[in-house]
């Protein structure tokens, strides 16, 4: 068992989990009473101080008993079933979230956020697909009487809209064969080449056909540039604050830090989406010293041919057994929906 003895193994296990409910350190004596293990509280010292000596384990120095260490957590987290059960509660209000109709992508994701908050009462974040290489799958413009929008919907699920100034009133037959052809020239391509398209077809020799697609091309190019950026959504960051783990001043000031510093979070998320069902990382493993006294449970998400990501972060001592069951089990479920969002 990872190079422990099964005793040292059991005793680890019990410390942790007594660690993660209570938030006190464990004593011998505690732990003979919950580890289910038939020996003395003398043997299970000694196990402990030989745990502290491998660094697994650390003792306060106000206190007899013992605290896990990131790498006890890790070797906790390891050992855990690949797919954790998930509390009724807590599947009861995922189902009831996703019944409900959601019109786009990002109001899902924002409403996932507040979820996962709920479900864990941590803080957590969530990741929208790269809309750089996502391919449309459907272009019409709309009459809103005095204006007309163009509405153009991704494969992700992404929808965006943009009202275009027409120099003509379009007929209704006149709409439907621009959107005909709108769909056909541009599903399938990206934004990028979609303008490209636009801009060519602005080359008509018909005056009409010019002045739409010259402004349906720059539309497209207002709809790439909000492509290129990528933006963290968060939930629930007043959890934080109510974290014992985080009492301390100092660590709350660094993990509200590493929260609005929004490159560090892109970084950690897009790590996790290359690394599925569900990554978690523990303490000092994050790459940022902010971060020390977090962990972060992060799992992707499909939306059509790109990847998003969603997670909460709480203290090294958080309920990783809630914690990755809710994030998995709403990461598959976000999947689900967007993919019928798409069809």
């Amino acid at each position: 068992m990872g190079g422990l003895t099964d005793r040292k193994a059991a005793i680890l296990d019990a410390l942790v989990r007594q660690y993660i409910r209570t938030g006190e350190p464990v004593g011998s004596e505690s732990l003979a009473s919950v580890s289910g293990l038939k020996v003395s509280s003398a043997t299970i010292r000694n196990e402990l101080a030989a745990l502290e000596e491998l660094g697994y384990l650390t003792q306060p120095h106000t206190s007899a008993g013992r605290a896990p260490t990131d790498l006890a957590y890790r070797y906790y987290v390891n050992l855990l079933p690949a797919r954790p059960r998930l509390r009724d509660a807590e599947r009861r209000a995922i189902v009831l979230f996703f019944d409900e109709a959601l019109a786009d992508v990002d109001g899902i994701l924002r409403g996932t956020t507040i979820l996962l908050s709920r479900l864990t009462r941590y803080a957590s974040l969530a990741l929208a697909p790269s809309q750089k290489d996502a391919v449309i799958a459907r272009a019409e413009l709309i009459s809103l009487g005095t204006a007309t929008m163009l509405l153009v919907v991704f494969d992700t699920g992404r929808v965006e809209k943009r009202v275009i100034e027409m120099a003509e009133d379009l007929s209704e037959d006149r709409l439907e064969d621009l959107n005909r052809a709108l769909t056909e020239a541009f599903r399938g391509k990206t934004v990028k080449a979609a303008g490209t398209s636009a801009r060519q077809r602005a080359r008509s020799p018909e005056e009409s056909d010019r002045a739409i697609y010259g402004r349906v091309a720059d539309a497209l190019e207002s709809i790439e540039d909000t492509a290129e950026v990528e933006h963290v959504l968060l939930g629930g960051v007043s959890n934080i604050a109510g974290e014992e783990a985080f009492h301390r001043r100092e660590t709350l000031h660094q993990i509200y830090e590493a929260l609005e510093r929004e490159s560090a979070m892109l970084r950690l998320l897009r790590e996790a989406a290359a690394a599925p069902p569900v990554t978690v990382t523990i303490g000092t493993e994050n790459p940022f010293p902010e971060m020390w006294e977090a962990s972060v449970v992060a799992a992707p998400y499909t939306a059509g041919g790109g990847v998003g990501t969603i997670g909460v972060i709480g203290p090294t001592r958080m309920d990783y057994i809630a914690a990755i069951s809710a994030v998995r089990v709403v990461a598959e479920r976000l999947s689900a929906a967007v993919e019928a969002l798409r069809g």
